[in-house]
């Protein structure tokens, strides 16, 4: 990773533009840290454009801090495995994101908001607010809630996130709107969607072992619109 604030508060990422794609480069991972502020800022990865992290198993437990009160704004995501993501190394927790007013495009970029926990690391992700982000292609969701990654259920705590809203978010060019996938125990609930336009999906939604998600006043395109078997044609 190129920019990795630690156990830090008051932290401001202004200006930046990165550039690097080796294995495992996320552009910047605050981790268990608070009061962070990243805008105009350009991030174009070979792994995570921002990575929030909070610690790793037992470490991450025994530190025991979370990542809180963090703001993305004003930014570009280009290449990456995701734009914004949660995790995995989420032991200590994560309340309290804020991504507002940035662009996410690239044929190279998989995931636009994306939170990765499992039953060895557990942990939360609460109060997540995404607004005003245009995107214009990713590879897998728009949304990515993935409780399966690497060792899956197979530990004792289990993750949760809840409470994570989009609002205003468009996309022109995604498989899907949604890959989340939990395991019972796990917990994923108060997912919403506001104001949202996602055009050029081209396969089903993926929901597996989840619990509320809404949506309103949201519109989802396909990229080949059909027809319902029951709609009768037009009569001269």
């Amino acid at each position: 990773m190129e920019i990795h604030p630690v156990l830090s508060t008051n932290v401001t990422i202004r200006g930046v533009k990165i550039s690097t794609h080796g294995p495992n480069n996320d552009g910047c991972d605050p981790e268990s840290s608070r009061d962070v502020l990243i805008e105009n800022c350009e991030f174009d990865t070979g792994d995570d454009c921002i990575a929030i992290k909070s610690g790793r198993d037992a470490d991450g437990r025994r530190v025991n801090v979370p990542s809180e009160n963090i703001i993305v704004r004003n930014s570009t995501m280009k290449d990456g495995h995701g734009g914004v993501v949660l995790g995995s190394e989420v032991s200590g927790g994560i309340r309290n994101v804020f991504v507002e007013d940035c662009r996410m495009d690239s044929p190279n970029l998989e995931r636009a908001l994306r939170f990765k926990s499992n039953a060895r690391r557990g942990g939360f992700a609460e109060n997540v607010f995404m607004r005003n982000v245009e995107i214009g292609q990713v590879k897998e969701a728009v949304l990515t809630i993935d409780f399966m990654y690497e060792t899956g259920p197979n530990g004792p705590y289990k993750p949760v996130v809840r409470n994570v809203n989009l609002e205003n978010v468009r996309s022109t060019n995604s498989p899907r709107v949604m890959w989340i996938v939990s395991f019972p125990g796990a917990v994923i609930d108060g997912v919403s969607f506001v104001d949202c336009i996602f055009r050029g999906v081209r396969a089903s939604e993926v929901v597996e072992a989840s619990g509320s998600i809404s949506f309103r006043n949201v519109r989802i395109e396909p990229a080949e619109k059909g027809r319902s078997l029951n709609s009768r044609p037009t009569w001269p």
